[in-house]
């Protein structure tokens, strides 16, 4: 059965989330977590976004035995409102999701929320840092010099957060330890944290598809497919701690397919992704593509 779901946030606690959901479009239900739906093994629960305060419901779904997916781009929903002549309210957003074609879904698996839950945290980490580190640019030497154990703690929670990072991508993506070996990265903490944001965000599906995802298309071309910006930022991080600030396009290129190279070497003559999962459908099996976080 296919269950059709509407996060959003609680208007009694703007740090809550209110869920509503359907089966037909006709009769809704409300519930505060994932985990309450009442779905069961082999069904299909679509949703329009999943917040990462529902990583712990969306990973015991999984375990019960349920597909889980999520909207590629949530521009979607407005856009197909708007094609149906719907205003904006939950259900009418879920009735938009229904008529949504599947492709633009993505299924997620135990292994992708568990990694993105620890890199939305260490991002979390690194955007306060670079925040205080402009700050302290700005001040008086003393300003600083007031600044400067802070930077410190922080600097050291990113290093502690990079490292379990790095474990837990080593343990949960086969590939993730042969590439530390191939681009020469053990030790250098932010470039394993790096790659391991590098192979969980994309989709992996095509060479062409992969490059447009993180942006490397010719200027003086456009392209209709989906960029990730926190993708290219992660691989020009990685970029970054291999060559230092000034790098090119090319350089970009060459890292990103020594990573494409590698895992088609793992899978051949099939289509990736990092988590290897696949669904069928009508005829055939399609790659269900990764979220961006």
């Amino acid at each position: 059965m296919k269950f059709y779901a509407d996060v959003h946030r609680s208007k009694r606690n703007d740090e809550g989330y209110r869920i509503t959901y359907t089966t037909d479009g006709t009769a809704f239900k409300h519930v505060d977590s994932l985990g309450e739906i009442p779905v069961g093994p082999g069904d299909q629960l679509f949703v329009d976004t999943l917040p990462v305060q529902h990583t712990d419901g969306v990973i015991e779904l999984l375990r019960r035995g349920v597909e889980v997916y999520y909207l590629r781009r949530l521009t979607l929903i407005e856009k197909m409102r708007g094609e149906l002549r719907l205003p904006k309210s939950a259900r009418r957003d879920i009735k938009a999701l229904m008529n949504i074609e599947e492709g633009w879904f993505r299924r997620v698996t135990e292994d992708f929320l568990v990694l993105r839950r620890m890199i939305l945290a260490y991002r979390s980490l690194l955007k306060t840092h670079q925040q205080l580190v402009n700050k302290a640019k700005s001040l008086s030497e003393s300003g600083r010099i007031t600044l400067k154990p802070v930077i410190s703690s922080i600097e050291k929670q990113m290093g502690e957060m990079a490292g379990m990072i790095a474990v837990e991508a080593g343990k949960r993506y086969q590939a993730y330890n042969r590439l530390v070996g191939l681009l020469g990265i053990d030790g250098n903490l932010s470039a394993l944290e790096a790659l391991a944001e590098v192979l969980v965000l994309p989709e992996w599906a095509s060479w062409r598809r992969t490059k447009n995802y993180f942006g490397l298309w010719r200027r003086d071309k456009k392209t209709r497919f989906h960029r990730s910006r926190t993708a290219r930022q992660a691989l020009e991080r990685l970029m970054i701690s291999l060559k230092g600030y000034k790098i090119r396009g090319k350089e970009l290129i060459e890292v990103l397919k020594t990573i494409w190279i590698t895992l088609k070497a793992r899978r051949p003559g099939l289509p990736l992704q990092p988590d290897g999962e696949k669904t069928q459908k009508a005829g055939g099996a399609i790659y269900i593509n990764l979220p961006p976080l």
